[in-house]
């Protein structure tokens, strides 16, 4: 599970079309901490499950639920150049309310992506992904798509979870379109048997303006993560909070759930029977 819970390489779109106040990254800021995206995962298919909820301080309030309710993830038998070859596909789902205003809801825009990771030695991970962000029609999604890069490291040992990604996405021009954007998530944990405690941190910046007189957004967010280890899956739970925002119109506190699951490994050959003299 060590393994299962630090890899992933889906990210999911959550651009709201319906909400300027949330526009802005196609990829939900945030959404790797816990999950170090730097480490190849072991053949086999895997799910990851990442529900979040929380309001910001706008006026009126404005309330997000977004999950990503079956990140499939299919790590291959093969490699390239040393690294482990994935594919992996997400559809969010999103519920959105203005406090006694407007309620959207519905599915966004579907992920997906190829991954290569490598383990570097020494406890040191690292790798890429890139992919795109398919259109659809929703209250909640865009009907054009938009390409998807990360890059990923991770240090895992003695317990120790230090890992950085870093997204960007092309977005789209035009009055209905998104910026350009980039992504920064960080997770710094200490695992204790099965218990995980430690802290994570995400940015998220707008690169360009689709149209005139598009408001580019930032934000710096901090937070403190719990996990426990089950055995068939591991559970992490987070509560993160903005301690800047520029043109979101108020400060955003959430709280996360990351919860991993394997779904099939390949048997491992039986080992030859050798007889005794």
């Amino acid at each position: 599970m060590k393994k299962i819970s630090c890899c992933a390489g889906a990210l999911v779109s959550l651009l709201l079309s319906t909400a300027s106040g949330f526009a802005g990254s196609e990829l939900f800021p945030g959404i790797t901490t816990g999950i170090p995206l730097g480490p190849p995962l072991p053949e086999g298919l895997y799910m990851i499950s990442i529900p979040t909820y929380g309001t910001r301080t706008t006026s009126p309030n404005v309330d997000l639920f977004a999950a990503a309710p079956a990140w499939i993830i299919w790590s291959t038998p093969w490699t390239i150049a040393g690294g482990r070859l994935v594919f992996d596909t997400v559809t969010p789902y999103v519920d959105l309310s203005v406090r006694n205003g407007p309620h959207f809801s519905g599915f966004g825009n579907t992920l997906v992506e190829g991954q290569l990771k490598w383990d570097l030695g020494n406890g040191f991970f690292g790798g890429f992904q890139a992919g795109a962000h398919l259109p659809v029609k929703s209250d909640v999604g865009y009907d054009w798509a938009a390409f998807q890069g990360a890059v990923a490291v991770s240090y895992l040992k003695d317990g120790w979870d230090l890992s950085a990604a870093a997204a960007y996405g092309t977005g789209h021009s035009g009055l209905t379109g998104g910026p350009q954007w980039a992504n920064l998530d960080l997770t710094a944990t200490k695992k204790f048997g099965k218990f995980e405690v430690g802290a994570v941190a995400f940015a998220s910046t707008d690169l360009s303006s689709p149209y005139a007189g598009y408001a580019q957004q930032s934000q710096v967010a901090v937070g403190a993560l719990v996990g426990y280890d089950f055995g068939p899956m591991n559970v992490q739970m987070k509560l993160t909070t903005d301690v800047a925002e520029h043109n979101y119109g108020g400060r955003d506190t959430r709280a996360w759930a990351n919860i991993v699951i394997p779904l099939w490994n390949p048997k491992a050959p039986d080992k030859p029977v050798v007889a005794k003299n």
